[in-house]
């Protein structure tokens, strides 16, 4: 009786649903890490420290009650500004990006912390405007979401500050700012177009000319949408095999075990494997939808969906990046590719919603 009340008081927070997705896909993603790393079992045993870290913090939140959640959202806004005022003052500079901050102890980059601080600290800002949303609230709202995406993209980390955009972009939405709104942003977007050109680093402006043609630069910017697209199809119905991607092994492929290891899995499994991840990823997304319509309150009604439909984001940001649909922007496969501090920020996402669907009732603060 006791182990059993243990045990219902551990998992009561969790969605056995969407932990048993979630599950399979972190499966996935140890093995085809193992294979695109050509067997290398520390690249994997860092994958699973990375995914009991992600699930520790996922179970946190899972049973944080959602007062705390909103509580949490401008603290955790306020000190992501911080961090990335100061990384553009005294970050490290890598590759010619200056992304990372040293706090002493170790290195971080404060712009993954925005990608669930920005969706909720805006959250955050309507539930309190609830009862009388004007153009004015959509205007701070909107400024709360382009503050960050600035310095984000100065650093410059276009990938990243466009799946942050994307987040916000789904708060508003679902905030239910106007079509006529929305419109004339996208009509000034378009205006804006030859200055945003204009504002590219000259890498990013080839890696959209590389999207009309690769084959202009086949053996330096192109060569890794070539080659992914290659790997993606000699995959055929069934696949090559587990182990025995030719593109994978041979060392054709780069980026195998992060951005591109989509095509790693492709190559191995084929269609087959395919429509059998894609199967996985839409039944996440459902759960996230189901959740989000049974929210019970503004703020979490809010959070649920902007967490849902950036995870759709990312799978299709990803898979279109190495199908060649979509230019090479550094975005890795959710839940799949080598990465820890992604997946603890998606498994922390995930956790809010577990939250969002076993606490019922908001405390208002």
């Amino acid at each position: 009786m006791i182990r059993r009340r243990l045990y219902q008081s551990f998992v009561v927070h969790l969605d056995p649903v969407l932990l048993a997705l979630l599950g399979l896909l972190l499966l996935i993603s140890l093995a085809v890490i193992y294979s695109a790393s050509g067997g290398n079992w520390s690249r994997v045993s860092a994958q699973m420290t990375s995914m009991l870290v992600a699930c520790v913090a996922l179970w946190i939140v899972a049973n944080m009650p959602l007062h705390y959640l909103m509580r949490a959202a401008v603290p955790a806004y306020l000190l992501g500004m911080v961090l990335l005022i100061a990384v553009a003052f005294f970050g490290e500079i890598t590759n010619g990006a200056r992304r990372w901050l040293n706090v002493g102890v170790t290195t971080i980059q404060p712009s993954e912390l925005m990608r669930i601080a920005v969706p909720l600290m805006m959250a955050w800002y309507f539930e309190k405007h609830e009862a009388m949303l004007t153009l004015k609230n959509y205007f701070v709202a909107t400024l709360l979401l382009l503050l960050p995406v600035v310095l984000i993209a100065r650093q410059p980390d276009l990938g990243t500050s466009i799946m942050i955009a994307a987040s916000g972009f789904y708060v508003l939405f679902l905030a239910g700012i106007s079509w006529r709104i929305m419109l004339t942003f996208l009509v000034i977007i378009m205006a804006s177009m030859p200055l945003a050109w204009s504002m590219l680093h000259d890498y990013q402006r080839l890696r959209i000319m590389m999207l009309l043609d690769p084959a202009q630069d086949p053996l330096g910017r192109g060569y890794h949408t070539i080659q992914a697209i290659i790997a993606v199809g000699s995959g055929g119905m069934f696949g090559k095999g587990y182990l025995n991607g030719t593109q994978t092994h041979l060392e054709f492929l780069p980026e195998r075990t992060t951005d591109f290891i989509f095509a790693v899995y492709s190559e191995e499994f084929g269609l087959l494997g395919n429509l059998i991840l894609l199967s996985l990823y839409l039944l996440v997304i459902a759960r996230g939808f189901v959740i989000t319509a049974n929210a019970s309150t503004y703020f979490t009604r809010l959070m649920a969906g902007s967490i849902t439909l950036t995870f759709f984001t990312y799978v299709f940001v990803n898979i279109g990046m190495v199908s060649g649909i979509l230019p090479v922007v550094g975005v890795p496969l959710p839940l799949i590719s080598h990465g820890g501090t992604s997946m603890v920020i998606l498994l922390i996402g995930f956790g809010m919603l577990m939250s969002i669907h076993t606490h019922k009732k908001l405390v208002q603060t």
